[in-house]
């Protein structure tokens, strides 16, 4: 009998992406902060002592683990380009096109012999639930016995019931970065589909939609 081939999700660890939320094969969590960066050098050495004693404490205040992520690809770009010449193609006034264009060429040329590189960094925060086997019913049956929410209702109360959990560590860790400056946002669904998929196909610029 031949083997049915597999596909590149068959090796994947994510099973959906929902809510903000990576769900990943087996039911654990996971959520992402994009984090600002500190210009350390140029802190005085009092304050790179004070920022160090506070990420220190940070580190020393979690008990789960976290996970940070640097994300480092060359910079596209492409849609800057796009934009300048659009304006130069609006611009009425002879001189003031023809700086754009010069600019416009010096920005590619630029580009082409030095490797321009856009950085962002991530923080992983991951919940990974407990799941309880009965021999009846499953862990769901033991959470709602007798049959008196649908498996799909069921999944749906747990899925909230652990996204809140992660969202309270998320908030933990929120708290602790924001004492030595550095600003966080939780991505949301289509910006985690972007980055996992940026991460799996490097080579891709164009991601899919999720319409």
């Amino acid at each position: 009998m031949a083997t049915k081939a597999k596909t590149t999700q068959d090796f994947l660890p994510i099973d959906e992406i929902r809510d903000g939320v990576v769900v990943l094969k087996g039911g654990n969590l996971r959520m992402v902060l994009i984090c600002s960066s500190l210009n350390f050098s140029l802190k005085s050495p009092d304050e790179q002592q004070a920022i160090l004693l506070q990420y220190q404490n940070f580190l020393n205040s979690l008990d789960f683990p976290i996970q940070i992520f640097l994300n480092s690809r060359k910079l596209d770009i492409r849609p800057y380009i796009d934009i300048l010449e659009k304006r130069q193609k609006e611009q009425t006034n002879e001189l003031i096109k023809i700086q754009t264009k010069e600019y416009i060429q010096f920005i590619r040329s630029f580009t082409e012999s030095v490797n321009v590189m856009a950085k962002s960094f991530f923080m992983v925060i991951p919940y990974d639930p407990m799941i309880i086997d009965t021999a009846r019913g499953g862990w769901l049956g033991k959470i709602f016995p007798g049959g008196k929410k649908s498996g799909t209702q069921a999944k749906r109360d747990i899925f909230e019931e652990n996204k809140t959990q992660l969202e309270q560590r998320v908030a933990v860790v929120e708290q602790g970065l924001a004492r030595f400056g550095v600003r966080t946002a939780p991505l949301g669904t289509e910006e985690l589909v972007e980055l996992y998929f940026k991460i799996f196909n490097p080579g891709e610029t164009a991601v899919p939609s999720l319409n």
